[in-house]
């Protein structure tokens, strides 16, 4: 998997497509986070934005190459490898994009509950901020997987499908993403550090899922 991976980064780094993604979520970062807030409440509206930003890096990724070069690819490393390697690449610049993010928040943000009194550890939050941004970036990811090719071809179908799917991920109960930031504002109202374990496993046994049937899919219509 070396070899896909390697020309898979290269693709996404030299393409220049990621900029769009990573501009419009410093922009939601400018709006909603700012120095002095409530660390675990920033946290959470870091990593909520996060998921839609890993969906569209998996969009990117699967459709950088020409079809003729994507076939080539395929022949030369299988195609359920090629696509493999286009979504761990997806994954883990969404996962460095996060990982960015989380420690630049945690250091603006006010160590305080969201009654800016009760103190809450630096640290510890941040570290719950990390994981809570893992399940997000894994969560874009299935979502990603899911809504472009192969499983859905047409572009007029692919894209509000992401949206609309990154949005649920969001905001519907029962959902890891929401669950995972939900306790990060729960925590704050109550100037305790939550550890988002459940939904992190949730968000990874979901995203391997994802990433199985849609790798499983392309070697058929390959």
């Amino acid at each position: 998997m070396s070899a896909p991976l390697r020309y898979q980064a290269a693709l996404l780094a030299r393409s220049q497509r990621w900029l769009p993604p990573f501009i419009l979520y410093a922009a939601f970062l400018a709006i909603g986070v700012r120095g002095g807030e409530p660390v675990l409440d920033s946290l959470g509206y870091a990593a909520a934005a996060l998921l839609p930003v890993a969906a569209w890096l998996v969009r990117i990724c699967v459709t950088n190459e020409p079809p003729a070069a994507r076939s080539c690819v395929a022949a030369a490393v299988g195609p359920g490898r090629a696509h493999l390697a286009a979504l761990l690449v997806a994954l883990a610049a969404a996962v460095a994009l996060g990982t960015v993010t989380v420690v630049a928040v945690t250091l603006i943000s006010d160590p305080v509950g969201a009654d800016h009194q009760t103190r809450v550890p630096r640290l510890p939050a941040g570290a719950a901020g990390l994981l809570v941004a893992l399940a997000c970036a894994l969560l874009g990811t299935a979502v990603g997987a899911l809504t472009t090719w192969p499983v859905l071809r047409s572009t007029g179908r692919a894209v509000p499908a992401m949206l609309l799917a990154a949005l649920l991920c969001v905001v519907a109960t029962g959902s890891p993403a929401h669950a995972a930031v939900s306790g990060l504002v729960t925590g704050s109202r109550s100037g305790t550090v939550p550890l988002p374990v459940l939904p992190l496993a949730a968000a990874a046994l979901l995203t391997a899922g994802a990433i199985a049937a849609a790798c499983a899919l392309t070697s058929r219509r390959a």
